[in-house]
C-alpha cells in the first residue's frame, strides 16, 4: 500500500478510461485516500443540463453531449486540486485531451475488454450501448479509444476483485510518476 501521507498531488488527478472502467468507484476512493474532493464530471453535466445523459443523447444527440461535456470539463479543470473522473468519451475529444495534458495529471483504468462487458452488460443506462448489437458496440469503441487513452500519463489496470486493490496501484503508480518525473509544473 503506497503511503499517502508522503503523497501530494500538484495538479487535479483526472481518471479516464472506458464506461464500467471504475473511474467514479476508484476516483471517489482515491480522493478519498488523498483528502481530496471527489467530482464526477457526468453528475455535473446532468446538473448544467437539467436532465439525465441518456436524455441528453436522446433529445440533442451525440454530437451536443459532447460539446456540453468539454464545456463542463473545462470549466471542472480551473478548480483547486482534485480528483476528476470523466466520462468514457470524454479523453476522446482532443481538445479536452490537450486541457488535460496541460493542467493535470491523467490515469487511465485499463480494463479488459471482457470484463468491462460483464460489468456494463448489467445497466440499462448506457446511450451508447443501445444498439442491437451491444457487444460488438463495445468492441469497437475498445478498439478505437484504446490508443487514445494510452496517451494517459499513467495507465493502470482495473481487475476484477476489491476496488482497495485498484485503489492501491493507482496511488502507486501515482507515486512513481511523481517521483520519477518530479513534481509536474
Amino acid at each position: 500500500m503506497t503511503d499517502i501521507r508522503t503523497l501530494t498531488l500538484p495538479k487535479t488527478l483526472v481518471m479516464v478510461g472506458m464506461m464500467g472502467a471504475g473511474k467514479t468507484a476508484i476516483g471517489r476512493r482515491v480522493a478519498a485516500r488523498l483528502g481530496l474532493p471527489f467530482i464526477d464530471a457526468d453528475d455535473e453535466i446532468i446538473k448544467a443540463a437539467g436532465c439525465s445523459i441518456e436524455e441528453i443523447f436522446q433529445r440533442h444527440g451525440e454530437t451536443a453531449f459532447r460539446d456540453g461535456e468539454r464545456r463542463v470539463i473545462a470549466r471542472l479543470l480551473t478548480e483547486p486540486v482534485h480528483v476528476l473522473a470523466t466520462g468514457g468519451g470524454a479523453y476522446i475529444d482532443s481538445e479536452t485531451r490537450a486541457r488535460v495534458r496541460e493542467s493535470c495529471l491523467s490515469v487511465w483504468l485499463r480494463v479488459d475488454k471482457e470484463v468491462l462487458w460483464r460489468r456494463v452488460k448489467r445497466r440499462d443506462d448506457r446511450p451508447l450501448l443501445k444498439t442491437e448489437a451491444p457487444y460488438e458496440t463495445l468492441s469497437r469503441l475498445v478498439d478505437e479509444r484504446y490508443p487514445i487513452y494510452a496517451e494517459a500519463d499513467i495507465i493502470v489496470d482495473s481487475v476484477d476483485g476489491p476496488a482497495e486493490d485498484t485503489v492501491d496501484s493507482v496511488l502507486s503508480a501515482v507515486n512513481a510518476y511523481l517521483e520519477g518525473k518530479g513534481n509536474p509544473d
